[in-house]
């Protein structure tokens, strides 16, 4: 009896040394696959970045082209001196305060609205040329 025991367990270790053998190499091909399938995502993101990349690479140089067509359309209007569009007289208030201060629209010149602005702070005096600019009575 003793000896079928022995029997039996070195049957059952056989078995158990065999199942762990088993499990020793399933886990080793989990190993592989997972490994190959981290690989696989990691060129799948490549791929993906370098798309999304090349698409913003092309939506930029397409910007840049509009960009460049338009400094050249605005650059061939200021060489033809085509009067900027809008507004070709003052404002009432504008015209009332140079008034104030002695200077007629008919009448301008750039010394006498230089010292007719001198009461006014930097930011106003920048106001009414531009503002004057923009009418096309200062050039």
């Amino acid at each position: 009896m003793e000896m079928e025991m022995k029997d039996e367990l070195g049957l059952t270790v056989d078995r158990l040394a065999a199942a762990a053998s088993l499990l020793e190499q399933a886990v080793e091909r989990l190993a592989q696959r997972q490994s190959a399938f981290a690989e696989d995502a990691e060129a799948s993101i490549g791929r993906i970045v370098a798309t999304v990349e090349a698409h913003r690479e092309v939506e930029l140089e397409e910007k840049l082209a509009a960009a460049e067509l338009k400094i050249a359309e605005l650059q061939a209007r200021g060489v033809r001196g085509l009067p900027a569009a809008g507004r070709k007289t003052l404002p009432s208030a504008m015209t009332s305060l140079l008034a104030k201060q002695g200077v007629t629209v008919d009448s301008l010149e750039a010394g006498s609205l230089d010292a007719a602005l001198l009461s006014l702070s930097v930011e106003q005096r920048i106001a009414v040329k531009s503002q004057l600019i923009r009418a096309g009575l200062l050039g």
